[in-house]
């Protein structure tokens, strides 16, 4: 899964309508240039991409309020919304995303209702959990990480990012519960977007998803 698709979608439905330069602030003030692939060049072309793809509605052009050349505006179509949110909601459950992926998913948590954020980061916790058994059941000896010497290391590495995984995913659900910021549906300036429930079948099912 690409950061950019989500991010650029994302930015786009936050304002309606938006031009690759809005876009563009709105990324590289998050600091996204910096944690992901968000460049300017990357940017305008997922933004043409997902034109094409039928994902965003290029509006033709609208005249450059810093007087330049007129900027194609963008805006999100039902078929957007729809990818943007499986990319959200993917990118908040599975354990084996990149970081830029799991960041831009946190950057857009509050577009989702807030008790969709936490059942969403439960289940992100059950698949580290799940994969970390797997993973040590099948790799680790019984007499621990030592035996292997000092590829033993990289056990340990991965069992400590897990367990640090874990316990972040906890503290942020635990913050959410307790209140904190404005999910969709509640209102206030900080509000996210709505967005629409997840089917039946799919939260149903998500579940037993080791994604």
């Amino acid at each position: 899964m690409s950061a950019i698709r989500l991010l650029v979608l994302g930015a786009v439905r936050r304002h309606g309508r938006a031009h690759g330069y809005q876009v563009r602030n709105d990324l590289e003030a998050w600091g996204a240039h910096e944690w992901s692939r968000a460049k300017p060049g990357s940017i305008y072309h997922a933004l043409k991409q997902m034109a094409k793809e039928g994902l965003l509605l290029a509006h033709g052009t609208a005249p450059s309020t810093a007087g330049g050349p007129p900027r194609t505006e963008y805006e999100i179509t039902e078929r957007g919304t729809e990818e943007y949110l499986a990319l959200l909601r993917s990118s908040l459950t599975a354990h084996d995303q990149n970081t830029d992926v799991l960041t831009a998913g946190v950057g857009f948590v509050v577009d989702l209702e807030r008790s969709e954020a936490v059942a969403l980061l439960r289940e992100r916790i059950d698949a580290i959990e799940r994969r970390r058994a797997s993973v040590t059941g099948h790799y680790v000896p019984a007499g621990g990480t030592g035996s292997l010497g000092h590829i033993g290391e990289i056990m340990n590495l991965w069992m400590h990012t897990a367990d640090a995984g874990a316990e972040w995913t906890r503290g942020l659900i635990a913050r959410i519960e307790a209140g904190a910021y404005t999910f969709a549906g509640e209102g206030g300036p900080s509000a996210g977007t709505a967005a629409p429930a997840r089917p039946a079948q799919d939260a149903a099912g998500a579940g037993g998803r080791d994604t």
